[in-house]
């Protein structure tokens, strides 16, 4: 266990405070049990040395923070861990990649019940069912998503907006756009910088490297499909290349309106194992799904549109630049997702929450197509500020 600390004091004095990630300020951290998932890269191990660092220093004795990859458990388990930091007066257990460890489940909720006074906090893939693991940790685990940069968050991270600026709901957005436009473009100028988000701000480590970005960013894929995939989902080496083919035959094909019998036979799947496959890319952050509103068994019905997760996976695959309406609905698409049940219209591009209706475009995009619609609205790319129902697209990177 000292080895654990040793490397805890290490990671925290290297930590970063200037820059933090929406959710850290959503989590309620007096819960005994907290899961994060999201996907690779999106900066889970960060908020929690971030977290540790703010509400404890960079030297705890009573905090403890681990990866289960560490080669620790190799011959360690997790639960006489817990053991033995519990009886030296531990108090809050950090838990990262749990995915890697295979009986995590059961320790986690042994460690839970055993131990009544100590938290856990764990994070893991996206991948991860934590309320169909083994152990029934339904009733008991706080459970918190971690998405991608949203363009609000990515301006502050460039530094072109300050960190006071609060995410706005979608209902303040839409009914007092203009008056909320005007005043964010006091300080920035949106339309340069949301080119640039578009292109390489989802993830936070586009610092490193900004010109092996889009490399970055395919190998964080393959990692998921080689590494998270398999550990969660026990699949064999045939499927994960199965499933690899699929994401590059989307990839030239977004916006996908799909022919599952077609793309059955290119991927060389049954219908079965395909729709399986496209749930697979959707819970590892891969693609977005495009469905009717639906409920129950209706909703495992093939959807009616497939995009990437996000705009960087267009780019990083294109050669060239990508076909922008495709940019724009992904965009739109990937921010929206986070708080809301976006869904399929046959008469505009989105359906929000069974109540707004959207048409993505460019800014000189007439209303034909939501004429006659109620709660209709235009989400315009190019545009500063909108007027009346046309919204500029930007502003709904100011969602979270």
């Amino acid at each position: 266990m000292k080895s654990l600390f040793s490397a805890l004091y290490r990671k925290l004095e290297e930590t970063d405070m200037r820059f933090e990630r929406y959710l850290k300020r959503q989590i309620d951290w007096n819960n005994r049990l907290i899961a994060i998932t999201g996907a690779r890269g999106t900066g889970k191990t960060t908020l929690l040395l971030q977290h540790i660092k703010e509400q404890h220093g960079n030297n705890p004795l009573d905090v403890l923070y681990m990866s289960l990859d560490n080669i620790y458990f190799s011959t360690n388990n997790l639960y006489s861990l817990a053991d033995d930091f519990y009886s030296h007066g531990g108090k809050v257990l950090y838990i990262d990649e749990v995915h890697k460890y295979p009986t995590w489940s059961q320790e986690i909720k042994n460690i839970y019940d055993d131990f009544p006074t100590l938290k856990v906090v764990f994070t893991g893939s996206s991948m991860l069912q934590i309320f169909k693991a083994d152990a029934d940790l339904s009733r008991r685990v706080r459970h918190h998503q971690l998405f991608g940069m949203s363009f609000r968050e990515f301006l502050i991270y460039e530094g072109l907006l300050g960190k006071s600026h609060e995410a706005f709901l979608l209902d303040k957005i839409l009914k007092n756009h203009i008056s909320i436009s005007q005043q964010l473009i006091k300080e920035i100028t949106p339309l340069p910088a949301f080119k640039k988000y578009l292109q390489y701000g989802y993830y936070p480590y586009y610092k490193e490297d900004m010109n092996g970005y889009g490399e970055r960013v395919l190998q964080t894929f393959n990692t998921i499909m080689e590494s998270d995939v398999p550990n969660v989902e026990h699949i064999d080496f045939s499927s994960i290349g199965r499933l690899k083919k699929l994401f590059y035959i989307l990839s030239e094909m977004v916006p996908f309106t799909p022919n599952i019998s077609q793309l059955s036979q290119m991927v060389d799947v049954t219908r079965t194992s395909l729709m399986n496959y496209l749930q697979l890319l959707e819970k590892a952050h891969s693609v977005l799904l495009l469905k009717q509103q639906a409920t129950g068994i209706r909703q495992m019905v093939k959807p009616e549109k497939i995009y990437l997760q996000n705009t960087n996976y267009s780019y990083a695959l294109s050669a060239e630049n990508p076909e922008i309406g495709n940019i724009r609905e992904t965009f739109f698409f990937n921010q929206l997702q986070q708080n809301h049940k976006v869904s399929y219209n046959e008469q505009t591009d989105f359906c929000i929450d069974g109540t707004y209706y959207f048409e993505i475009g460019g800014k000189n995009k007439n209303a034909k197509q939501i004429t006659g619609l109620n709660n209709a609205y235009l989400a315009l790319d190019g545009l500063t500020t909108g007027y009346r129902n046309e919204i500029p697209l930007w502003l709904f990177g100011f969602l979270y």
